[in-house]
């Protein structure tokens, strides 16, 4: 079954197929009507899940506009219209979907819930963020990126801040797509060391640099996220922004980087915590690019996981 369940997961044969696809059909629509379907619509007569467990914009929004455009029909359930959740497991959940549509995505809290839906699932299922990873947000970073830089592969990354799930999948896909990272944080919110070993074990230089100004130098791209992801305790807000602080992408911190260096975050962004207006809105951020990316990648990603 051909699951989009993480990157490192993937054949990076196939996500460079998506990929490749993701920015056709990007420039494929870009001549045609805002609202029309795609000339192809390889999801005509289908029928996709969209769960949502999380809150969400971008994922909610990006996914049922391209199920659109491919022609298929998205149905959206959240945890409140559905029995996931409130007795009935993920397995039976999974059992009864399988029975009534022809592709799933969930966006979910645990790793262990998308790994049942995917083991009970007789249809793809996809990988909409979990605690642990989003690929399909790395798959629009890869896709943007190139629109502008060309190919990513020996290009260098640096994050800066949590080594949270988007930085997992950052790992994962400098592991994939061949490219280097270098993360800058606090020691207490260093990434996974098994995920670090993993991205290493496939010829990815990966750096761990305290001083964020260093951090920066020699990148080719600069990355943050919130500094308190959904879930996380408010009792633990003002100690992660104690530890955060010095790693805010800020004017002076791009001032250290090199002056082709573009700015990505993969929203929503707490202005002026983790990075600063002047940066969100200035010349380098590429971070609205990004968000229309996840709808072409994501498109690119039900085509691969449905072979249309």
């Amino acid at each position: 079954m051909p699951h989009f369940l993480d990157l490192h997961r993937t054949d990076p044969a196939d996500l460079r197929i998506m990929i490749d696809r993701a920015h056709a059909m990007k420039a494929a629509r870009a001549v045609r009507p805002k609202g029309m379907p795609d000339d192809d619509p390889a999801l005509a007569g289908r029928m996709v899940a969209l769960i949502f467990e999380k809150p969400s914009t971008r994922t909610r929004v990006s996914f049922d506009v391209g199920v659109r455009q491919l022609g298929g029909v998205p149905i959206t359930l959240s945890g409140a219209d559905m029995q996931l959740g409130h007795g009935e497991s993920v397995a039976d959940t999974a059992r009864v979907l399988s029975r009534y549509v022809d592709l799933i995505m969930i966006r979910t809290f645990r790793e262990e819930t998308l790994e049942e839906l995917a083991e009970t699932a007789t249809v793809p299922v996809i990988n909409g963020l979990t605690d642990a990873s989003h690929p399909c947000q790395l798959m629009a970073d890869v896709m943007t990126f190139e629109e502008r830089r060309g190919p990513v592969e020996g290009r260098r990354v640096a994050w800066m801040g949590d080594g949270n799930n988007v930085c997992r999948s950052f790992l994962h896909a400098a592991g994939a797509f061949g490219f280097d990272l270098t993360f800058s944080g606090p020691e207490a919110l260093d990434p996974d060391p098994s995920v670090v070993e993993w991205a290493r074990g496939r010829g990815a230089d990966v750096r761990v640099e305290r001083d964020p100004a260093r951090a920066v130098a020699d990148a080719d791209l600069v990355v943050t996220d919130t500094w308190v992801s959904m879930g996380d305790p408010e009792s633990s807000r003002q100690r992660r922004h104690n530890l955060l602080r010095p790693y805010q992408v800020n004017e002076a911190l791009l001032g250290a980087a090199p002056a082709e260096a573009l700015v990505m975050h993969c929203l929503p962004a707490h202005r002026g915590e983790e990075i600063t207006d002047a940066v969100l809105d200035g010349p380098r951020s590429v971070v609205f690019d990004e968000a229309e990316n996840r709808l072409h990648a994501q498109k690119a990603v039900m085509r691969w996981c449905l072979g249309v």
